[in-house]
């Protein structure tokens, strides 16, 4: 199906989403969250209770840790993840190749990670520096629609002629809040867990065409 906005099916700019829908390092995030959890005497129940997937760093310390610690807290989960990017992050199917076909200034990364865990993961995956929007440059994480928002001021592009590509609640909530279109992929929570516009299994059912009036956008949206 062809993606249609309220300004029609032409885009200006898509949005991306970096950990599970550009690439996947799922496997890192748990290994390194669950060494921090024994560091810091966190029981396996009590990390499990708090959502890892989608929210930056600093607000899931800050569900788990009192504010004297949190800091520190912070620092070493870094550290760990940033260490264990190497062989650790994987290019999900079609990310490459739907980047490929859009020119520079009209994508971005919108990230919950921090400015270097974005880069290093990016890095990895061969995915050559985008316009990024990571933990760092923001005051409020998804699902609020700042992150969002701040990546189209960036690109100079109304908001409501963006797409925003999801894997998370959160994130998609965040592209609801901000006005523009969401596509949720099914990389890591099923279909029924996902409230978007359009819903993919991942970025090869994804194809686009840039011409003069902007961005357009097919989709087989059978996840």
């Amino acid at each position: 199906m062809k993606l249609q906005g309220t300004h029609g099916p032409h885009f200006d700019a898509l949005l991306f989403d970096n950990d599970g829908t550009l690439v996947s390092s799922m496997e890192s995030v748990h290994r390194c969250w669950t060494r921090w959890a024994r560091e810091y005497g966190i029981t396996f129940d009590a990390l499990a209770a708090v959502a890892l997937h989608g929210r930056p760093a600093a607000e899931i310390i800050a569900d788990l840790l009192p504010a004297g610690v949190r800091d520190e807290a912070l620092a070493r989960i870094e550290a760990l993840e940033t260490e264990d990017v190497a062989g650790g992050v994987v290019l999900l199917p079609g990310a490459k190749e739907l980047l490929s076909a859009l020119p520079a200034g009209r994508w971005a990364v919108v990230t919950s990670a921090t400015r270097p865990l974005a880069q290093a993961r990016l890095r990895e995956a061969g995915i050559d520096f985008p316009e990024l929007v990571a933990a760092d440059d923001i005051t409020r994480g998804k699902p609020d629609p700042e992150p969002f928002l701040l990546a189209a001021a960036r690109l100079g592009v109304d908001p409501a002629r963006c797409v925003v590509f999801e894997d998370a609640p959160a994130g998609l909530a965040a592209g609801r809040a901000a006005g523009m279109v969401t596509v949720a992929l099914t990389t890591t929570h099923p279909a029924a867990e996902l409230d978007a516009d359009v819903v993919v299994r991942d970025l090869s059912a994804v194809s686009v065409l840039v011409g003069a009036g902007g961005i357009t956008i097919e989709t087989d949206d059978r996840p």
